[in-house]
């Protein structure tokens, strides 16, 4: 399949996104991404837990004329799963994809989930990346038993339904995102079976990258959303602490979800800190 070009409807339908999806091999797993095509160098997107490269449907057209490479992560949408789920596995997976697209040092932007996997990456395979954006992150995501996060994940059981009561708190956000949107979303990670979801869950709580951050060379920018309920101040603050040369931008309207709920100003971000 060809690269989908850019453009004002590029990424409007949500119903036809998982069939622009073609396929590379990473190691074991064929890895499911979108590639929108423009000028380099690329922006490789890394989605949260549970989602897809949906999740940059909203943001792709204000980051018009950029080649951009918008992956499922193992375990998640079109690519397989393999057996680990943990955050190293997940940076491998990119690393290896940058490899076999030949990409030439890409911008790395990672939400929630993928932003502690952009981080892992470069720490560990700084040399592959030419710059990275860490959007609604942490190094520690430090979730206590009770957080609705972890019962939620508990109560699921499949078949998991699109229309779980779950979706209203998982997926909140201001309102102004397309409910066409939320609905894919929904659906993408209904597919998921609930035991991945909590296997994944269990190794996001596990994971602690400080020592992966202070290793991080590339120019780096943190977005947050000053609503965030999952990663508020302090976890923004120990990122700042950790990378101290980075660009801090605050989306003071934003939760969870920047890139869905103000995708203007997460792009404008970007594009100012890296002049693509």
């Amino acid at each position: 399949m060809r690269p989908l070009d850019a453009g004002p409807n590029a990424c409007a339908e949500q119903d036809t996104w998982a069939g622009r999806k073609q396929f590379v091999a990473a190691g074991d797993l064929d890895i499911a991404y979108v590639e929108i095509s423009g000028a380099e160098p690329a922006l490789l997107l890394v989605h949260g837990f549970t989602d897809t490269s949906r999740s940059f449907s909203l943001l792709a057209p204000h980051l018009a004329g950029r080649r951009l490479i918008m992956p499922d992560l193992r375990g998640h949408g079109g690519s397989q799963a393999g057996k680990g789920c943990g955050i190293a596995d997940f940076a491998d997976d990119i690393a290896e994809l940058i490899r076999r697209l030949r990409l030439d040092r890409p911008v790395v932007v990672g939400h929630s989930l993928g932003a502690m996997v952009a981080i892992a990456l470069a720490g560990r395979h700084k040399e592959l990346i030419g710059g990275l954006v860490v959007l609604a992150g942490t190094l520690k995501p430090d979730f206590a038993p009770d957080h609705p996060l972890i019962a939620g994940v508990q109560a699921l059981r499949d078949p998991i339904s699109p229309a779980d009561p779950f979706y209203a708190w998982w997926h909140a956000c201001r309102p102004g995102v397309p409910p066409a949107f939320l609905a894919g979303l929904a659906k993408d990670a209904s597919a998921m079976p609930a035991p991945r979801w909590r296997a994944i869950l269990e190794e996001i709580r596990r994971a602690d990258l400080t020592d992966a951050a202070r290793a991080v060379q590339a120019r780096t920018l943190i977005i947050a959303g000053a609503c965030d309920p999952l990663f508020g101040a302090a976890h923004q603050q120990a990122l700042q602490s950790a990378l101290p040369e980075a660009v801090f931008v605050c989306a003071e309207t934003c939760g969870h979800n920047p890139h869905w709920e103000d995708p203007a100003l997460v792009a404008k971000a970007i594009i100012k800190a890296f002049e693509v």
